[in-house]
């Protein structure tokens, strides 16, 4: 067990109320940091893309399925991984739950990942999830949307190519869970993309 301080119940209530200051201060900047997030410009998606679904190929405005906004998540699963992040895969364990709340508030949600889509389906059952998982394989979605890195791009980024060259311990381990190597792991990101849609 990690070794504490101790100390009488005086000197936890002082530390407290210097902590929970610093709580309040981390709150309220939080609070600006979600409004400017919020004003970020909106961009127009003016390139057509499409996806390959367990319904067949889509475009983006198909994958909205009827309602005007989609929320997604760039699960990291590369087309030459074996298997998903498992960060990623803990935060899709707790996706389905969400489903029928967001549908009733107009909101689509589904999930984006490089691999090919019969990759995505052998995880999908595997993991038991319900969510849609639409395949970016062969599309320049990915890396138009900061989702993937090309090869160049890994090239020219210092923090990149030093991880891979000495990676620490737990990113060997995490390329080993995903099963490729990290010149192909470190091209996928984790993230949250959102989009609306207007005028079709």
């Amino acid at each position: 067990m990690t070794e504490h301080k101790v100390g009488t119940r005086e000197e936890w209530l002082a530390a407290r109320k210097e902590l929970q200051e610093k709580e309040d201060e981390h709150a309220r900047r939080s609070e600006e940091l979600a409004k400017l997030r919020q004003e970020l410009p909106w961009v127009p998606v003016e390139k057509d893309y499409t996806f390959e679904t367990d319904e067949g190929t889509k475009t983006l405005a198909e994958l909205f399925d009827g309602r005007s906004q989609l929320l997604a998540y760039n699960i990291m699963f590369g087309p030459e991984y074996t298997g998903a992040c498992p960060g990623c895969s803990n935060l899709a364990d707790h996706l389905d739950a969400g489903l029928v709340h967001l549908n009733h508030r107009d909101v689509t949600l589904l999930c984006f990942s490089r691999a090919p889509l019969e990759k995505l389906q052998a995880y999908k059952q595997r993991m038991g999830w319900k969510f849609p998982w639409v395949s970016t394989y062969e599309s320049d979605f990915p890396f138009d949307f900061g989702l993937a890195l090309t090869e160049e791009q890994m090239t020219d980024i210092d923090e990149i190519q030093d991880m891979i060259k000495d990676p620490p311990d737990w990113l060997q381990e995490w390329a080993v869970q995903v099963g490729t190597s990290l010149e192909h792991g470190l091209a996928e990101g984790p993230t949250w993309i959102a989009f609306a849609l207007s005028d079709g």
